[in-house]
């Protein structure tokens, strides 16, 4: 793919690639100045002394690799235009260097960005600022980068260090879970029991590591002005001092946070576990006044609604002939009887008529036809509908694609449909089974291409051994038992 013709003549026929979500937040950053020094994609030296030390091959403090993956074919370029998802060109990388991940094998490009544009889509776009566009604080500034809801105790603690510091607060939203909305929203409506509040979201996905994540987070806040950043531990080389709170607990004896210090042992009540307040959202129960404020339980009722009316996907994978048709009608059917939820039933066959037409059976081609699936159920799944889909679907790596597409909104349940081989090869209505050992079916499922059966499955059935009805009764009891749906 080349670059849009609306560019310069000197970049329209430059290839275009459009990076990975973290890749494209790791741009957006780059471009913004909040990643200073960086000033491109780190080299294969760079990354390697990041990943072992965490700094720069010059000794400069870092805490993460911030590479980029792209296909083999577009490392033999000098210069590449890197695209959002929409195709908008965002800026130019002029490439020092091409190499492989020791690890991944992922094939990397490394230099300098020149910025084009920068981003314009998303919620909240408008309250996202580069950190020359914030207006200098007149005093210390303490930030809270956080991923999470803040709850009362969040709250006090906040509250607590903030006079202490005599700073204002800087509430930074980190963009790149599932529910950035609701989390933007929760924010704006806790602010204003925070001292001078502000609230800048920023496109930082989570590493992973606690550390490291915790620095890369001082980095950030440093680069918007932050002279502390609020953290759980405090770790080395991190660009600006660390404020670690104190424990605070409900005192139920006057019925208020506060410290644990200034609290009566038998007075202290247990906050609610992650578990706890997972389970009241799940069965729609509303979340206590004491842990929460309102307008906070409001919007983790929004991302995470109950599961009786959350967006489900439930995925059949098994080989041709192995009933999942027949089996995700059934349920189908059986859903729209008892009412209540929207029900969508993708059908292998039938998508490739109508979504997948043109596609062939090449390996490529399937893991396309499967991706297509997985984006459509993951709308259903988002918009609080049910999407049951039935493609043989044969390679893990993809099914686990689709699963990731589907929980970013909702659930997802994996049936496979563990039919035998050789029943399925007496089923063979069509004759498939009997083309593909006779050579006439190239890449055949089962035959000549492998099936890779799901260790990762919710449920397995074998419907040589099971009627069709017992088989969706087996999956309705899923449901049933997981939530989903109402007994019968």
């Amino acid at each position: 793919m080349t670059a849009e013709a609306g560019l310069p003549d000197t970049l329209r026929d430059l290839p275009a690639w459009t990076p990975e979500p973290v890749e494209l937040a790791d741009l957006e950053l780059i471009l913004a100045g909040v990643y200073r020094p960086l000033t491109g994609f780190l080299g294969s030296f760079d990354a390697a002394m990041v990943i072992a030390g965490g700094r720069l091959a010059d000794g400069t403090p870092w805490p993460v690799p911030v590479t980029l993956s792209v296909p083999k074919e577009l490392t033999e370029h000098d210069r590449l235009v890197l695209q959002d998802p929409e195709g908008v060109p965002l800026a130019v990388l002029t490439v020092e260097e091409r190499w492989q991940d020791p690890t991944s094998g992922d094939q990397r490009l490394a230099g300098p960005l020149e910025a084009l544009r920068a981003p314009a889509h998303g919620p909240f776009h408008a309250m996202r600022r580069r950190p020359d566009e914030m207006e200098p604080a007149a005093g210390p500034v303490l930030a809270v980068a956080t991923r999470d809801f803040l709850h009362r105790r969040q709250l006090g603690q906040i509250r607590q260090v903030a006079e202490r510091l005599g700073a204002g607060v800087l509430l930074m939203p980190l963009l790149g879970g599932g529910h950035d909305e609701s989390l933007v929203r929760a924010l704006l409506a806790v602010r204003r029991e925070l001292p001078g509040a502000r609230v800048v979201p920023v496109p930082l996905p989570a590493r992973g590591d606690g550390e490291r994540d915790v620095v890369l987070r001082a980095h950030v806040a440093a680069a918007y002005g932050a002279t502390h950043l609020l953290a759980e531990l405090e770790p080395e080389d991190v660009p600006i001092p660390v404020a670690v709170p104190e424990p605070w607990a409900y005192d139920a004896d006057v019925e208020v946070w506060r410290p644990v210090a200034r609290i009566e042992p038998d007075h202290v009540q247990a906050e609610l576990s992650p578990e706890r307040l997972g389970e009241l959202l799940d069965a729609g129960e509303p979340v206590p006044d004491w842990f929460t404020p309102p307008a906070v339980a409001a919007e983790l009722a929004v991302a995470r609604p109950p599961k009786r009316s959350r967006g489900l996907t439930v995925f059949f994978t098994g080989l041709s002939g192995s009933g999942k048709s027949t089996v995700a009608r059934g349920l189908s059917d059986a859903l729209i009887e008892r009412g209540g939820r929207t029900v969508t039933l993708l059908d292998g066959d039938v998508v490739r008529r109508m979504l997948s037409a043109g596609l062939t059976f090449s390996r490529p081609d399937r893991d396309l036809n499967i991706r297509r699936i997985g984006f459509v159920a993951s709308e259903i799944t988002r918009h609080g509908g049910v999407a049951i889909c039935a493609p043989i679907a044969p390679y893990a790596a993809t099914r686990a694609e689709v699963r990731r597409m589907v929980e970013a909104h909702g659930d997802f349940i994996l049936v496979h449909v563990a039919t035998p081989l050789e029943e399925c090869e007496r089923r063979d209505r069509k004759g498939l089974y009997a083309k593909a050992r006779a050579g006439l079916i190239p890449e055949f499922t089962g035959i000549s291409d492998p099936y890779e059966e799901p260790d990762d499955a919710d449920l397995a059935i074998d419907t040589s051994r099971l009627t069709p009805e017992e088989a969706v009764d087996r999956v309705l009891a899923v449901l049933t038992e997981g939530g989903w749906i109402r007994p019968a």
